[in-house]
């Protein structure tokens, strides 16, 4: 959007189908390095734009940081991952927040049981 480039008109920039754009986008196929390179010479747009706002992998506090991002990208990137998202995002706003206080009690609930057990 922010170049201004329909997902046809990429996908022809770089010599994939818009349905290829759209796996791209959506997060179904992962992009590797070269296309990454191929899409921001289309785009016209250093490389680094694509990296804006992650944390500077060569300090230790931001490396630990890139690491937890790898996980939860990784993640998301499974297929139980991409179901759960999918699922939640059907759910009106005000359940989905339930859902996470739901989850983070369960949490809380699991680290104090570890905690326990390590005593």
């Amino acid at each position: 959007m922010q170049s201004d480039v329909s997902l046809g008109d990429l996908g022809a920039g770089i010599g994939v189908s818009l349905q290829q754009v759209q796996k791209y986008e959506s997060g179904k196929n992962r992009v590797s390095a070269s296309m990454l390179y191929e899409l921001a010479n289309c785009l016209k747009i250093p490389v680094s734009k694509f990296f804006e706002g992650l944390p500077d992998p060569e300090t230790s506090q931001d490396a630990i940081h890139a690491t937890k991002i790898d996980d939860r990208i990784a993640y998301i990137s499974t297929a139980e991952g991409r179901r759960l998202i999918e699922d939640v995002l059907l759910l009106p706003a005000r359940v989905r927040s339930r859902v996470v206080a739901l989850v983070s009690s369960i949490v809380d609930e699991e680290m104090k049981e570890q905690s326990d057990v390590g005593r």
